[in-house]
């Protein structure tokens, strides 16, 4: 298992997530002194060989500052308007300090819709390798001034996560408020005590962390536990930790004991192709499987077929991701699915021998073949 000193002795890439709270100094516009001092301690990184990628937030909140709004708005082009204001800000800020040291800095701004396209996926990815590659430091926010419900990713911890398989990092750090998790809500509980390592798979950590986020982001510690979780699918350590702590970089990369909440990846790591299928396609409808399937995708890891099929939800397509649930509706397996609903309609609980008859055609014999199918943890 992986410890604070195999993190400090192995790791040579990091992603570094800053939140809304830190870079505007909750809320009063954005505070250049604190982001000085990160990029102060992410140069002394990279001269230890630590290769960066920042995950920025911060955009909107400084908008809403330099628009003089006290209250984040819930209008999606209100948000827009807020980033397109906001960016001009943080990306001059992040520019000027790194260029003090000689190092240049590219600004990347995504959209669900951007990593869930598999060729445009790995056109980002070549993009930041290339980007890394240069010694430039890439700084990632989501492309709020574009962005639908339908296509954004929720939070910056979740596209930190996703960043972090993207580049395959050794390490997240994710830079918030707070000192790290803690077994209660340390806001509503003084006796709360901080986790200060725990593996990722462990179930009670969901339940540990607070889903209440902070009036400028939209994440708690809860959404920081899931950005572990996600993280972890390509074998990257993550560690949640307060901004605020002086030199807080250097002294995790120099593996002190009890800073932050270290989140440890003890799962396999998946394959590139089944961490793209995991984190960076949303569902587009649902299956429905008897116990029969569901053990079989569990225990075998097997391909799945349309007899274990009792019932679907949504208007999917041939090709899009669909979530396999069992019949009391907890997530089994996500994949690419071979068949549009209204074929699922016709041929589920039949056997694979029987589609061509029931659809006058086949597209083979597997509802999702198991090399596109991610099976959920247990």
């Amino acid at each position: 298992m992986l410890t604070r000193t195999d993190i400090s002795k192995k790791s040579r890439r990091w992603v570094v997530k800053i939140g809304s709270a830190l870079l505007t100094n909750d809320g009063q516009g954005l505070n250049r002194a604190a982001l000085a001092q990160w990029v102060v301690q992410m140069v002394a990184l990279r001269e230890q060989g630590i290769e960066l990628v920042i995950v920025s937030s911060g955009s909107v909140a400084e908008g809403m500052q330099r628009l003089g709004w006290v209250k984040r708005p819930s209008a999606i082009n209100e948000l827009q308007a807020a980033a397109a204001v906001g960016q001009m800000g943080l990306v001059q800020a992040y520019e000027s300090e790194f260029a003090k040291n000689g190092i240049h800095t590219a600004q990347i701004l995504m959209t669900h819709d951007d990593l869930s396209n598999r060729a445009r996926y790995l056109n980002a990815s070549n993009t930041l390798q290339t980007l890394l590659e240069h010694g430039v430091v890439p700084v990632i926010n989501e492309n709020d001034t574009v962005v639908t419900d339908e296509i954004r990713f929720g939070d910056n911890d979740t596209l930190a996560a996703l960043t972090a398989n993207l580049v395959s990092a050794d390490v997240l750090v994710i830079l918030t408020d707070q000192q790290g998790l803690y077994d209660d809500n340390p806001r509503s509980n003084p006796q709360a005590k901080l986790i200060t390592e725990a593996q990722v798979s462990r179930k009670d950590i969901e339940t540990m962390a607070s889903p209440e986020g902070g009036h400028l982001g939209k994440g708690g510690m809860y959404t920081k536990v899931m950005a572990a979780k996600r993280a972890a699918r390509s074998g990257t350590a993550t560690y949640i930790a307060s901004g605020r702590e002086d030199n807080v970089l250097p002294r995790l990369l120099s593996g002190e004991v009890g800073l932050g909440t270290l989140l440890i990846p003890d799962l396999e790591p998946m394959t590139a192709k089944k961490r793209w299928l995991a984190g960076h396609l949303q569902a587009k409808g649902q299956l429905v499987l008897d116990e029969g399937a569901v053990k079989a995708l569990q225990s075998s890891g097997k391909s799945l077929l349309p007899i274990g099929v009792v019932g679907f939800s949504g208007q999917f397509k041939r090709g899009e991701l669909v979530i396999c649930v069992n019949e009391h509706n907890q997530e089994i397996a996500r994949g690419l699915v071979n068949y549009a609903y209204f074929e699922v309609k016709q041929i589920m609980g039949h056997a694979s021998a029987e589609i061509d008859g029931l659809l006058g055609y086949s597209e083979g014999e597997f509802l999702i073949h198991c090399d596109n199918l991610v099976i959920a943890e247990q």
